[in-house]
């Protein structure tokens, strides 16, 4: 009997890490893959209307990385969906800046500065499709010499990241950093 419980409890807790295992991606369905946690208590809450605008300022450790803030943006709307699918209740704004700025740029500009093609394209396309707002600091634009006409079409250029932030919040969005 205690050899038949042991193959229970084992076979249980296998199935249980190998669902756990699986990254699913229901919103920007190439990044940000997350796992679904089915017995978690906390998730978002129904009756909010999220409004969230992100002090993006990481990128990529290497210009063939991915932005890290980017990416968690990605992560940010498929837990969303995972815990409640509540991405319809969601406004995201993105104030891009420093490190994170050189990810905006269009391929041809990218590939001119690093000699190799922009990995976040497609990253930032799938946000914009999403419903995201990305903007760009216009002053990290300048400080970094880079062409507003090299920007990349679903990005916008903001006066800078600290007034589109301050703007936001005085608009009641919560301030994420990432």
């Amino acid at each position: 009997m205690k050899r038949i419980l042991q193959s229970l409890l084992l076979v249980t807790f296998v199935c249980t890490c190998g669902r756990a295992q699986e990254k699913i991606n229901p919103v920007v369905q190439n990044f940000g893959g997350v796992y679904a946690i089915p017995e978690a208590t906390i998730r978002p809450d129904s009756t909010i209307q999220y409004k969230i605008v992100v002090d993006l300022k990481s990128g990529g450790k290497k210009p063939s990385d991915y932005s890290f803030g980017l990416h968690n943006v990605a992560r940010m709307l498929n837990l969303h969906e995972v815990g409640g699918g509540f991405n319809d209740q969601m406004t995201v704004v993105l104030a891009i800046h420093g490190d994170a700025t050189f990810a905006v740029l269009d391929n041809a500009a990218y590939k001119q500065k690093f000699g190799i093609d922009n990995p976040n394209i497609d990253l930032i396309r799938e946000l914009k499709v999403a419903g995201v707002q990305l903007t760009v600091c216009g002053q990290s634009l300048i400080a970094r010499k880079i062409k507003s006409i090299t920007v990349l079409p679903e990005v916008e250029i903001s006066i800078s990241m600290l007034t589109t932030v301050a703007t936001c919040q005085m608009k009641g969005f919560a301030v994420f950093q990432f």
